[in-house]
């Protein structure tokens, strides 16, 4: 398995160019990041190159996450501020080489959910036409509402239906085990569903989501049917961890299936 190290968690008392040096230190070969946009986009392609660390995905700009917005993505009357969060994230892509964007949803409004849904499709269609120039590709991701109520995409199938309906090439689900079991369980079935638009996994411990050798889900089942149904992409390890990120690594070996 490839596992990439999440830098909006793991490693957080450092600041985000050191996080790059330990995750490699850590023998991670890639990472993903939330909201980098703080350290100028050079600092960061320059810790990759001096590392040798690939950067997978990075999330477009909640909005104004003082008062509570989490993704304009779906959010009627936002397109055109959402609009240039994909395109600053895009940018950022380009000059650090990241694979992909995370187009953050938001929250569902009063309009209700078909309004955002529409808005949500809409938007990833416009989006998809400046990441395809750009060479990035673009991932949506469903997410608990316990962790975050409201939120406007919240099922594996309710992403693959958006998806559907954009008609485009270049959008894929990131399915984090996480937000999935919390929300429907049934995890090895839906991957079997949804492998042909799974374009990242991303892991943490259900319902603690510290690392991910513990709680109610079995990652090293997850990991050997990631396998089986040949997935290639990397594997996120987006959580929070218990102690020292370097102190809480065993996981890796615990949940890797043997060869």
């Amino acid at each position: 398995m490839k596992f990439s190290a999440n830098l909006g968690f793991l490693f957080a008392e450092r600041d985000l160019v050191s996080r790059i040096s330990a995750a490699a230190a850590c023998g991670f070969e890639a990472v993903e990041l939330h909201w980098p946009y703080d350290v100028p986009a050079a600092e960061v392609s320059a810790a990759l190159r001096a590392t040798g660390v690939r950067l997978i995905a990075l999330n477009t700009l909640p909005g104004d996450s003082a008062a509570g917005e989490f993704g304009l993505a779906a959010v009627p009357g936002r397109a055109l501020e959402f609009r240039q969060t994909v395109q600053q994230a895009l940018d950022y892509a380009v000059a650090t080489g990241a694979a992909a964007v995370h187009c953050m949803a938001g929250l569902v409004g009063a309009q209700g959910l078909a309004a955002a849904e529409r808005c949500f499709v809409e938007n990833l269609q416009a989006a998809s036409e400046l990441a395809a120039a750009a060479g990035v590709g673009l991932l949506i991701e469903p997410i608990n509402t316990r962790d975050k109520p409201g939120y406007a995409l919240t099922t594996v199938e309710q992403a693959a239906a958006l998806i559907k309906r954009t008609a485009r090439q270049n959008i894929k689900i990131m399915f984090d085990c996480y937000h999935v079991q919390i929300m429907q369980g049934d995890l090895t079935r839906r991957i079997e569903q949804q492998i042909g638009l799974i374009g990242h996994v991303q892991i943490a411990a259900v319902p603690s989501r510290a690392e991910p050798d513990a709680g109610e889900v079995n990652y090293l089942h997850m990991m050997a049917t990631l396998q089986r149904l040949g997935y290639a992409g990397w594997v996120g390890a987006e959580y929070k961890p218990g102690g020292r990120t370097e102190d809480g690594l065993g996981w890796r070996a615990a949940i890797t299936p043997p060869q």
